[in-house]
């Protein structure tokens, strides 16, 4: 990994994000990218170091799941926007149990989410059943990729507040 996992994982644990309830600001961001790209799945999702999990999502049902299916946690290895246009035919993915099963993902993309420190700690992303050999069109790529900054900003605003508040 081009960064320092113990770093990355620090600076995800900075936001006091993980395991809290569902918020509406994120929940309509993983709504907005579901309209937007067209699938019937969108996540804002956040890689800690046991497993992969769900501020937000749409057609999925959970709220996490194991880093060894994860294709957020591929994303991270890579910078800015991943687009996989269809999971059988991508080494990466075409042996996982979400590709070869239920729930028969084939396509994949997701913007990752970056820290100030360029730590990447998961992302905002979208998942369809059926593969798509265009991939994503120009505007859906620049939508994909703000609303992972509108993520970051959330995030960023939150940290900020918790800052403020006195400790007890």
């Amino acid at each position: 990994m081009p960064w320092d996992e113990e770093a990355r994982l620090k600076a995800l644990d900075r936001y006091g994000i993980l395991d809290t309830a569902p918020e509406r600001a994120f929940d309509d961001i993983a709504q907005l990218a579901s309209i937007l790209c067209g699938t019937p799945i969108a996540v804002v999702n956040l890689i800690a170091r046991d497993r992969q999990w769900f501020k937000s999502e749409v057609g999925l049902g959970v709220r996490s799941t194991p880093l060894a299916t994860s294709f957020c946690a591929q994303a991270l290895l890579q910078s800015g926007l991943v687009v996989v246009k269809d999971a059988t035919k991508d080494d990466r993915f075409s042996c996982n149990p979400l590709v070869t099963g239920e729930p028969y993902l084939r396509f994949y993309a997701g913007a990752v989410l970056t820290t100030p420190e360029k730590l990447p700690i998961g992302t905002v992303c979208v998942l369809d059943h059926q593969p798509r050999p265009g991939g994503l069109t120009s505007d859906q790529r620049t939508g994909l990729v703000a609303l992972g900054n509108l993520v970051m900003t959330h995030l960023e605003l939150r940290r900020a507040l918790q800052a403020r508040e006195p400790r007890h």
